[in-house]
């Protein structure tokens, strides 16, 4: 506790191997909270103090951190046209920070070429990603009204 209204939450996440293992083969850490814990250190402009790695008692992988719910959620659903083009914007800028803080820009930029192949797999993914969250919510709803899931809404 800091302060009697201000306690400190560790979170304790599993790290299992990466899901791009089968394509870009094993990482260089052999230990999956490691793994998570310097690529969060290489993308984050200021790290958590309590970011750590460690392996429990049944041998699996794990990574702390200092619990911090701060998260926002924008309601994209809202924005008119400019100001989603903006936060389409912004969000890249972050991207390409993060990015450009893992030392790898030439890379990068060297791996994406300079056709829109990447540009066009990245709007196909989120327009997939959009479609299936659709269908999903629509799934959700209908298990709702037919009885198999029992929901409150919130006002």
């Amino acid at each position: 506790m800091a302060y009697d209204s201000d306690p400190l939450f560790l979170q304790v996440k599993e790290a299992n191997a990466s899901v791009l293992e089968p394509y870009a083969g094993k990482s260089r850490y052999e230990h999956h909270g490691q793994r998570v814990v310097m690529g969060q250190r290489i993308m984050q402009a200021a790290s958590d103090i309590f970011l750590g790695w460690g392996t429990t008692i049944g041998k699996l992988h794990c990574y702390v951190r200092q619990l911090r719910d701060w998260k926002i959620k924008p309601l994209v659903e809202t924005f008119d046209a400019d100001r989603f083009i903006t936060y389409a914007q912004l969000t890249g800028w972050t991207l390409a920070r993060a990015h450009a803080r893992s030392g790898k820009a030439p890379e990068i930029r060297g791996y994406l070429g300079k056709k829109n192949v990447f540009d066009d797999a990245l709007v196909k993914f989120a327009t997939d990603y959009a479609d299936q969250t659709e269908r999903d919510h629509a799934a959700f709803l209908k298990a709702i009204r037919s009885g198999k899931i029992n929901a409150t809404p919130q006002e």
